[in-house]
């Protein structure tokens, strides 16, 4: 089964709530099922974004079970599938000039660039789509605010809420585990661009 087939397969049989075919609607409209998740590094390839959101998926579910926290299949689909919708349209394919050591000639090589269109932030961002067409839970907004964790520019800066969100919301916590785990050990060397 394909990445998106996948994913739309999860999203269809766990999401039951109101504005979910405007939610995938829209989805399909954009690059999100062939973006990358990243400029360089993990999933800088065709279809990184949606792969990387289908393995936080099952880390962030695996976790749940595990750790004995009884949150929906909705809200374990909600919270890693659609936790980094902040990258749709974000990155653009392009080229640049390398030299080849081997040859001594330059060759053009295949690099993601990002413009952001709508700079409001990382985390946010993929709360404020997702909520234009159907309404998280304070949990499960929490997980997808601060789902990159120390990572996040405002945690860098010393903003304090994410220790409060993480010590209220075991699912911040875990979806941000998720993401780590997913990002640093699962998709090792899924980059096109940066071997």
């Amino acid at each position: 089964m394909d990445y998106k087939s996948e994913f739309l397969e999860i999203f269809d049989r766990y999401v039951t709530r109101n504005g979910k075919e405007r939610l995938l609607d829209w989805l399909c409209g954009t690059d999100f099922f062939v973006a990358p998740a990243s400029t360089r590094f993990h999933g800088a390839c065709e279809c990184g974004l949606v792969m990387h959101s289908l393995n936080v998926y099952k880390l962030l579910k695996e976790k749940c079970t595990l750790g004995g926290y009884d949150y929906s299949d909705e809200t374990i689909a909600l919270v890693a599938l659609c936790h980094d919708f902040c990258k749709i349209n974000l990155y653009h394919e392009g080229t640049r000039n390398v030299k080849n050591d081997a040859t001594g000639q330059w060759e053009k090589v295949k690099i993601y660039t990002s413009e952001d269109p709508f700079p409001y932030g990382h985390g946010e961002k993929s709360v404020f789509l997702i909520e234009r067409f159907l309404r998280l839970t304070t949990e499960e907004a929490m997980a997808i605010r601060w789902h990159m964790g120390g990572f996040d520019d405002s945690a860098r800066a010393g903003n304090y809420s994410i220790g409060e969100a993480f010590k209220r919301y075991p699912l911040a916590v875990m979806a941000h585990l998720a993401d780590l785990e997913a990002t640093y050990l699962l998709e090792k060397g899924t980059s096109t661009v940066n071997k």
